[in-house]
């Protein structure tokens, strides 16, 4: 009796035990982060003075937590068809996509504080210190709303929260009038260019290696071709990508210069990937699952430039707006001019963004690389190939496109191919109706047949369309979200700091 009442309370204390493990790792992520902002605002305060700078001490604690909320939730697009088909385990894609994001922060940091501030609103219309609050407002709503889409799973555009913000905050401040809607009208358009395009462009790619590859009696001797020479279409594309878009702010190349080291960096890609090639698919069986293992090393490198990219133009989301308020204190009056980005305001969005990758990253990664569709090393390939290409073209043509939404439509895009090419197959397996007599054992052999195909149909159904319904909804909502919780944001600071 005494041994049974001993053993219950081993077992509380255990249970008491692990119960406060648990907790204590769910606090842990949350306490980190808050010493983290708490930092970003002690940097402040050392680096401003004035009458006004506990308002730059405040915005950077704001722009740190926007930082945190770009980490946990826009790098999933470049990471997570990566871990989604098993080519990089979670940790190592953390710790790849943390030294790519803020390495492109760093050392390329892009600046859109000139489309915050000047192309969106109409500057003439608000005086500077209103200015200062609405950037606080836009900023603090467009990172609670990003906050609240990880939480509950959902892949948004850090860029349409930023605007939104800035939109909704801009009608509050000063009216409609303050607002340059022919822009906003053609930031609403992307919200569908965006997802088709990058849907069409992974579904084309992929299309071209399973008729190249894939679909080939013998997939090893046409990999050993046509995978040197997809690997330098990637190399020729990366190198183009990073001279337009991943270091626009340290140089701007001319256009013959960027054609130019496409075509050089595509020969090297070609001249590396043939004997490597070779050598790995030396003993590989003929089959697909074991080809596909020839796209892993070239996936890992086209995340890691993807992460690089997205740091070096999304940081600006973060702290772009942040930039602008302590400008405009600094100078007493808004710039009508870009706005140049100091290093101890990118250090906190290349630092935010990293530690909220690592924090709060797993979860939406998962998300996109595992709920959406079953991805391999090919498909996830195609995805990150796709966001490269459909950028650049988007750029060249002048289109503001979301990288969120191109990476997430290229999910989808090969999702919906696999499953035309599912439902191709079970039709052509149908048993043939041209025979002349039919007994009526092959008659009703027929329609049971009829109807386990239908149900292979539905099962067959390769993109879960409860994901697709949720973060469509997610993409929809998140600039009038972003806006009315700005427009409420701003008048409470009015109130207050006015």
């Amino acid at each position: 009796m005494n041994k049974s009442v001993l053993d219950k309370d081993l077992q509380r204390v255990a249970g008491l035990e692990s119960a406060t493990h648990d907790l204590a790792r769910a606090l842990a992520a949350p306490g980190i982060a808050l010493v983290f902002l708490l930092a970003a605002a002690v940097w402040a305060s050392f680096t401003t003075d004035g009458p006004m700078s506990y308002l730059v001490v405040i915005a950077a604690a704001i722009a740190g937590y926007m930082a945190l909320n770009v980490g946990a939730n826009d790098v999933a697009n470049n990471m997570g068809p990566a871990v989604g088909s098993k080519a990089l385990t979670m940790g190592g894609a953390l710790i790849i996509a943390a030294i790519a994001e803020a390495a492109g922060a760093l050392l390329a940091g892009g600046d859109v504080v000139s489309t915050v501030a000047r192309d969106l609103l109409i500057g003439e219309t608000i005086e500077p210190g209103r200015f200062v609050l609405l950037m606080m407002a836009a900023l603090l709503a467009s990172a609670l709303w990003v906050n609240l889409a990880t939480y509950i799973g959902a892949p948004v555009s850090t860029t349409h929260a930023v605007v939104g913000g800035v939109v909704g905050a801009g009608v509050a401040s000063s009216g409609l009038g303050s607002v340059a809607w022919p822009t906003i009208g053609t930031i609403a358009a992307s919200w569908v260019i965006s997802p088709v395009l990058g849907g069409i462009a992974a579904a084309m790619l992929l299309s071209f290696i399973k008729h190249t590859i894939t679909d080939r009696i013998d997939k090893v001797s046409a990999a050993r071709i046509w995978v040197p020479i997809i690997v330098a279409g990637m190399t020729g594309i990366f190198a183009m990508y990073m001279a337009t878009k991943g270091l626009s702010r340290i140089w701007s190349p001319s256009l013959p210069l960027v054609l130019m080291l496409g075509v050089i960096f595509s020969a090297l890609g070609w001249i590396g990937a043939m004997p490597l090639v070779r050598y790995q698919s030396i003993g590989l069986e003929n089959r697909k699952k074991h080809v596909a293992t020839l796209f892993r090393l070239p996936l890992v490198v086209a995340a890691a430039l993807l992460s690089f990219a997205h740091g070096a133009n999304d940081v600006a989301n973060a702290i772009g707006p942040f930039a602008a308020i302590v400008t405009t204190l600094q100078s007493g009056h808004m710039e009508s001019t870009d706005i140049a980005l100091p290093l101890w305001v990118l250090a906190i969005g290349a630092v935010g963004i990293s530690l909220g990758l690592a924090l709060f990253g797993p979860r939406l990664i998962r998300t996109v690389g595992e709920q959406i569709t079953k991805l391999n090393e090919i498909r996830a390939y195609c995805v990150a190939l796709s966001a490269a290409v459909t950028v650049l073209v988007a750029s060249a043509l002048g289109l503001p496109v979301s990288s969120t939404h191109i990476a997430v439509g290229g999910i989808f895009g090969v999702g919906f191919l696999r499953e035309y090419y599912s439902r191709r197959n079970l039709d052509f397996s149908a048993v043939p109706v041209h025979a002349k007599h039919i007994d009526p054992a092959t008659l009703n052999a027929t329609a049971e047949d009829a109807l386990s195909k239908e149900r292979k149909s539905e099962r067959r159904k390769l993109v879960r369309r409860q994901h697709v319904t949720g973060i469509a909804a997610a993409w929809i909502v998140t600039v009038p979200a972003s806006a009315i919780l700005a427009a409420a944001l701003f008048w409470i600071l009015n109130l207050v700091v006015g």
